[in-house]
């Protein structure tokens, strides 16, 4: 019979938290065995610009928005947000948002496009992805950006290590290349392993890993994240653990 599976957790504990909530809600009592060993932390630091000509926001990420909060920024701006998750977070911020497309070329792209007046500003960390507001500036767009956290890589848990070098299968959802890089260099062990990229850049830092099955989501967004950790998890259900001391 095969081992129940595990799904190990990296993103910071609130995402994680969220996102085996809404896991369950498509799983129910068929949930695996849920394990969280973030391996990144987020620290927020830096200051806001002056705000008073800021005409709206721009966020590739929901730690943008909490990061935004917690500088003091001013709530009630337009905001234009890379996807669902990073709207709603802007959304219970006190912030109107408008969802663009998933990923920041096509936030970039829908910008550029709608072309909006005045000034934007994008939140992001010290690590981030997409050149966004060099992109609108080179489209003729007033474009500027603060940086507002710092993402702090983590050693992988005690517990991590073990479920990876065990009997039962694990399922590792990865959101972001530097997490998968950092998941990738520590990664040690003989469980089955299922991993779930959620873009191509992601799936390329994790590719030369002895995985069951490397499977990429159909878009950058947390239902095609769920969805494909859901037919991991099925896939995973059926494999045969490893041979004790192999």
């Amino acid at each position: 019979m095969a081992e129940t599976p595990t799904l190990l957790l990296t993103r910071p504990a609130e995402a994680s938290d969220r996102f085996a909530a809404q896991l369950h809600g498509i799983l129910g009592g068929a949930m695996p065995r849920v394990l969280t060993a973030p391996l990144i932390r987020v620290d927020y630091a830096g200051r806001l610009p002056e705000m008073a000509s800021v005409a709206a926001l721009v966020f590739t990420s929901a730690n943008g928005v909490r990061a935004y909060v917690a500088a003091g920024g001013p709530r009630g701006l337009p905001a234009w947000a890379v996807g669902e998750a990073t709207a709603e977070a802007a959304r219970r911020a006190g912030l109107a948002p408008r969802t663009a497309g998933g990923d920041a070329r096509a936030l970039v792209e829908t910008l550029t496009q709608a072309r909006p007046g005045g000034r934007l500003l994008h939140v992001h960390g010290e690590h981030a992805r997409g050149e966004v507001a060099q992109k609108l500036r080179a489209a003729g767009l007033d474009a500027e950006e603060a940086v507002l956290y710092r993402q702090i890589l983590l050693p992988l848990t005690d517990a991590a290590a073990q479920a990876l070098d065990g009997a039962a299968p694990v399922v590792v959802p990865l959101f972001s290349p530097r997490t998968a890089a950092q998941f990738a260099a520590q990664h040690r062990g003989r469980a089955p392993l299922l991993l779930a990229a959620m873009s191509a850049s992601v799936a390329h830092r994790v590719a030369h890993l002895p995985a069951a099955r490397l499977l990429q989501a159909e878009r950058p967004d947390a239902p095609a994240m769920l969805r494909a950790v859901v037919s991991l998890l099925d896939h995973a259900a059926r494999l045969e653990g490893p041979e004790p001391g192999g």
